[in-house]
């Protein structure tokens, strides 16, 4: 498991299609407000589901950085599906067409995952970052825009 939303199958880098999950140094805030490591959960739970059975994957295309791109599933489960239904990603409208907002609403609704607290949607954390600002000043207690 690389991290929330991309995974390495026999040496390949695959990012999931349609989600982006917190990065690894990311912070979140619980329903008690207090600061917890959402993206070393969402890739830690998604390891713990995955539990080594086999990842079916279907190519999508290429990123920006040269990954393979792919919806994958488990067992039949769409894990960019599983993963926001769970709060552990959101939907990218950017990129998904929309595909997992009914997910999304979900899990916003039953306050699962990053939904229980606050969170920077992991787009703007990333362009916070690359902006030249700290990882903990790029953790306001912010949502994702419905």
């Amino acid at each position: 498991m690389i991290d929330g939303d991309t995974l390495e199958i026999h040496g390949t880098r695959i990012r999931l299609w349609g989600i982006d999950a917190p990065e690894s140094s990311q912070l979140c805030r619980g329903e008690d407000s207090l600061p917890y490591r959402c993206g070393a959960k969402a890739a830690n739970e998604l390891d713990r589901f995955i539990a080594g059975r086999p990842v079916s994957c279907e190519l999508v295309g290429r990123d920006v950085y040269g990954r393979t791109v792919a919806t994958c599933s488990v067992s039949g489960v769409d894990l960019g599906g599983w993963l926001v239904r769970g709060g552990l990603a959101l939907d990218w409208p950017k990129y998904s067409k929309g595909k997992y907002e009914g997910a999304q609403r979900e899990a916003q609704k039953a306050e699962r995952g990053m939904w229980a607290g606050s969170y920077v949607a992991p787009w703007d954390y990333r362009a916070c970052i690359n902006r030249g600002g700290r990882p903990g000043g790029c953790s306001d207690d912010a949502r994702a825009p419905n």
